[in-house]
């Protein structure tokens, strides 16, 4: 009976250790040599505790499309597909009434890259200019046929935009591409952007470059010119690139427009807001004290009740925290305020079933069982009432999870982990340490429980 505890216990201190280094990695290796460095969390922290950038964009009719909701929910999807090659962890992007998007980027401090990133709407086109060079930043005009010059392209004296009459006859579009990447051209070392045509578009743009040698191939990015390369000679497999004095952070923002596909509908910003850091920082100070708080009152008010069993139930409460955080990490999950709330509400779960198992515990030995009976019947008659409220609780969770948006999201995520490793630390840490202390001769403190009434 003594080796079973011992071998549980230090089961137990590996499984706590290896929480430590997943939530808070203070051992990083450099090769095979471990190096110590201060424990920090690690977890994703949301737009209200780190700051970040905040978009309401509003979808606007065109002569050709309106804003319809149905365009509204497509204009999200390639919102979202931009926002997920940003590696922005944890966005929010919900619909504001018919023709209004949410969007919250925690970490992009930015706004106006945001809205570069976001609000464009991409839609690339290559355009047979014939034999008509086009400088860079040149318009095509709503109908489709007039080009407005920048000033100063035809001398120094020409300060004012110039007109020009020339039909937009499109080759391909962004649509036909596959892929598209920021590189580095090999002969000049300038950022670059080089794609790929799929299927047809590949086939049309090769048949192009070859019947027409000589002539200019214009690129055209929502209507304005971003180069227009002399076609030298055929290009196959569908493969190009985009030069335009990019810098590096262009040429990657404009692949990621690239491979997102372009917005059905022009999204307009209507509100654009960037949450500082130190309002973050406040936050997370003030929910940390509140953390502290909670915890406290629920271990003095355990140990103060319970005893030694309450002091043990405090030890797995630690356990619970420490492995809590652990899974967050690991699954990558936000920390948002209302996720804080979730935690905390969890630590209040995580004691329930130590309560109720105490209480049988209590019920048996006033009932003249031994201690080792009284600690094995008390576990069993609790299980079916902790499994029943840990049940209700995750389930409400879920669909809180699947349901809800945002923030709300986060707190599903908290609260549904921590109750599930609730369950875990007090039928299993609990359990262990009891009989651990039993083990040891402690067995008369624990008895004392039974003795203990509510003042």
């Amino acid at each position: 009976m003594g080796s079973r505890p011992g071998l549980r216990l230090l089961l137990i201190l590996i499984v706590t250790l290896a929480a430590i280094q997943v939530a808070f990695r203070p051992v990083v290796f450099v090769g095979y040599v471990p190096t110590f460095r201060k424990p920090a969390l690690h977890l994703n922290l949301g737009l209200d505790l780190q700051g970040g950038s905040m978009l309401v964009l509003e979808g606007r009719d065109t002569p050709t499309t309106k804003a319809t909701p149905e365009a509204v929910d497509a204009a999200m999807s390639v919102i979202e597909r931009r926002i997920d090659q940003l590696g922005v962890v944890e966005p929010t992007i919900q619909r504001q009434g018919t023709n209004r998007i949410l969007v919250e980027l925690p970490g992009i401090a930015d706004p106006d890259r945001a809205i570069r990133l976001i609000g464009k709407t991409a839609l690339l086109e290559f355009v047979d200019t014939g034999l008509q060079s086009l400088p860079d930043a040149a318009t095509w005009g709503p109908d489709g046929r007039t080009v407005t010059l920048p000033a100063g392209v035809s001398g120094p004296s020409q300060t004012a935009p110039r007109r020009i009459q020339l039909p937009k006859r499109v080759i391909v579009t962004g649509a036909d591409l596959q892929d598209a990447r920021a590189t580095f051209d090999q002969t000049t070392a300038q950022p670059i952007v080089s794609f790929q045509f799929r299927g047809d578009g590949a086939r049309k743009f090769e048949e192009h470059t070859g019947a027409n040698i000589g002539k200019y191939l214009t690129i055209v990015l929502d209507n304005e010119v971003i180069s227009s390369p002399v076609i030298q000679a055929r290009i196959t497999g569908g493969q190009g690139q985009i030069s335009g004095q990019f810098t590096l952070e262009e040429a990657r923002d404009l692949a990621v427009l690239l491979r997102g596909g372009s917005l059905p509908i022009p999204m307009q910003v209507m509100e654009n807001r960037t949450v500082g850091p130190q309002l973050g920082r406040d936050s997370i100070d003030a929910s940390l004290r509140a953390s502290w708080v909670a915890f406290v009152a629920v271990a003095l008010f355990m140990m103060l009740f319970y005893g030694l069993p309450g002091l043990l139930a405090d030890l797995a409460l630690s356990l619970y925290m420490v492995l809590t955080l652990a899974a967050l990490t690991a699954l990558g999950a936000t920390l948002t305020l209302p996720g804080i709330t979730g935690l905390l509400l969890s630590v209040g779960l995580a004691v329930d079933a130590n309560v109720i198992i105490f209480e049988k515990m209590k019920e048996e030995l006033r009932m003249g069982k031994g201690l080792r009976a009284a600690i094995g019947s008390g576990w069993f008659r609790a299980m079916s009432a902790i499994v029943d409220s840990n049940v209700t609780a995750v389930i409400a969770a879920v669909i809180l999870f699947f349901m809800a948006s945002g923030p709300i999201r986060g707190f599903a995520v908290t609260l549904s982990v921590g109750v599930m490793i609730s369950m875990f630390t007090a039928v299993t840490v609990t359990r262990a340490l009891v009989d651990g202390a039993a083990a040891i001769g402690l067995g008369p403190r624990l008895e004392r429980v039974a003795r203990r009434v509510p003042a």
